[in-house]
């Protein structure tokens, strides 16, 4: 099976790429935000389809912030769902999801058997992650995001773009993060990329091997 991995940026992408050397996998790194993720990853798809060689998985890697104490930094977390936090209308009774609207979706659920794999062979955490457009800089944001997802273990920025992606596409998808900063007010001295990263590589080494052998069953 062709695995297509999806980070943000290239230092994400350096991270993961050793655990798939000499495999049938790609890790890309197909830009920050929602829109730049969902483009990318879309491309990556279609090119592969083209060509007679889809890809039957896609991940979307990268570090996140982490919701405390649940999430703590270092830690790595496995979405069981990968919503877009941010995506609707703000009204005089709060924040209004774009599926409340009558449109679209917010949520994509990756395969609950390979979530449950994915945990076993990381020692991560599984749980929602937010995608947000604007990272939470303030305790009342963070405090508003997990009163309104109290599974929520981390937030990102490319999760539900690279799986609006997937999901045109017919592919599932799956979202791992290794967490660099508590999500709340925004402290650059607090975060540790560094260890975050360093939490990725780690984890892809022991994941890897469970993503090529994973088929669909669920």
């Amino acid at each position: 099976m062709r695995i297509l991995v999806a980070t943000a940026v290239p230092v994400e992408r350096d991270a993961v790429a050793p655990a798939f050397e000499g495999t049938a996998a790609d890790v890309l790194a197909v830009g920050v935000g929602p829109a730049l993720a969902a483009a990318g990853t879309a491309t990556a798809l279609t090119r592969a389809a083209l060509k007679g060689a889809g890809y039957g998985l896609v991940v979307s890697a990268g570090i996140a912030g982490g919701f405390l104490p649940e999430a703590p930094v270092g830690s790595l977390v496995v979405a069981d769902e990968i919503t877009a936090a941010d995506l609707g209308a703000e009204t005089a009774e709060g924040f209004v999801p774009v599926t409340a609207l009558g449109f679209g979706t917010v949520t994509h659920r990756p395969p609950a058997a390979l979530v449950r794999d994915a945990v076993a062979a990381t020692g991560g955490r599984a749980g929602a992650v937010l995608t947000v457009s604007t990272v939470t800089g303030t305790a009342e944001r963070a405090a508003a995001l997990r009163a309104r997802h109290p599974t929520a273990l981390a937030e990102a920025m490319e999760g539900f773009g690279v799986a609006e992606a997937a999901g045109a596409h017919g592919v599932p998808v799956l979202e791992i993060r290794a967490v660099s900063n508590p999500v709340g007010p925004r402290d650059r001295a607090a975060w540790r990329i560094g260890d975050a990263l360093t939490a990725l590589t780690e984890g892809f080494g022991k994941l890897a091997p469970v993503l090529e052998s994973w088929k669909q069953h669920d």
